[in-house]
């Protein structure tokens, strides 16, 4: 062999298996600080993603520099529409023509807000309550036995009620009211139980009644009438808020009072809130 090829071959290096070469031992320290960045990013990611999944979860008020002021609502749970019996049209179905809500009366009431203490008293009899006990919503004693005998003469047949108090003091009162068809209903809202002007027959405590200018139109549920009075003032003890709604075979009375002033955007809530579930 001649010594240019024995230049070309490579000379074979010594092995000692129990110490890492150099640069072996450098590829090790690299390695090692590329999981050490690799660990501290992913827990970074973890961090950040937690923490945007926890804002996107958050109400704006409860996020720092977000918060808006709040205007009074009152905060209802979910609400669902009972299921219907199979085969039974809904109350503004085309096919059912006398409006006739095939879910349970009791089943339409409007769940009470959280915060709110329930008004046992409006329980009734198995959720039913007596005519007696709606009709002690109305001031003078002749409009009472008056209107008493007009929904006995129209064929009323249960009344189911809800009512609460909020921790501010205001008192709110549902009654729904099922007759045999819609065109009964109608017939009673308007003109006899609530003209447009002013309510027929005042409610106790609410003085002098007039019809709520005020009342938002977009608060109003498509399909189901709706008659908005607000007490004039001056108030006496409190101030009284009511709404008669019709919605097919139903009719509904919401009342809110509260000692001063009843909040103009807890009462819109709470009629909107009901006409959907009649709707």
């Amino acid at each position: 062999m001649t010594e240019q090829e024995q230049t070309a071959v490579p000379a074979v290096p010594e092995v000692r298996p129990d110490v890492p070469s150099g640069p072996a031992r450098k590829d090790r320290r690299v390695l090692r600080a590329v999981l050490r960045w690799t660990a501290a990013v992913a827990v970074c990611a973890a961090v950040g993603a937690a923490t945007a999944f926890g804002i996107t979860r958050m109400e704006r008020t409860d996020v720092p520099g977000l918060a808006t002021e709040p205007d009074g609502r009152w905060e209802y749970p979910v609400l669902t529409r009972p299921p219907l019996p199979s085969g039974s049209p809904g109350p503004f179905a085309e096919a059912n023509t006398a409006g006739t809500h095939h879910a349970d009366l009791r089943s339409l009431l409007l769940p009470a807000p959280e915060g709110a203490r329930e008004d046992k008293a409006l329980r009734g009899s198995d959720g039913w309550l007596a005519k007696k006990d709606l009709l002690a919503e109305y001031a003078a004693k002749d409009d009472r036995e008056e209107l008493g005998q007009h929904l006995t003469d129209h064929g009323l047949r249960h009344i189911a009620a809800r009512g609460w108090t909020m921790p501010d003091g205001t008192r709110t009162r549902i009654y729904l009211l099922r007759f045999d068809t819609a065109a009964v209903v109608d017939g009673l809202l308007a003109p006899y139980l609530a003209p447009y002007s002013a309510p027929k027959f005042p409610l106790r405590g609410a003085g002098t009644s007039a019809n709520d200018k005020a009342f938002p139109d977009d608060a109003v549920v498509d399909d189901v009438e709706c008659v908005v009075y607000d007490e004039a003032r001056p108030y006496g003890g409190e101030q009284v808020r009511h709404a008669y709604l019709a919605a097919g075979d139903t009719l509904a009375l919401v009342v809110q009072s509260r000692k001063g002033a009843a909040r103009a955007v807890p009462f819109q809530q709470t009629v909107t809130l009901q006409g959907q579930l009649l709707g």
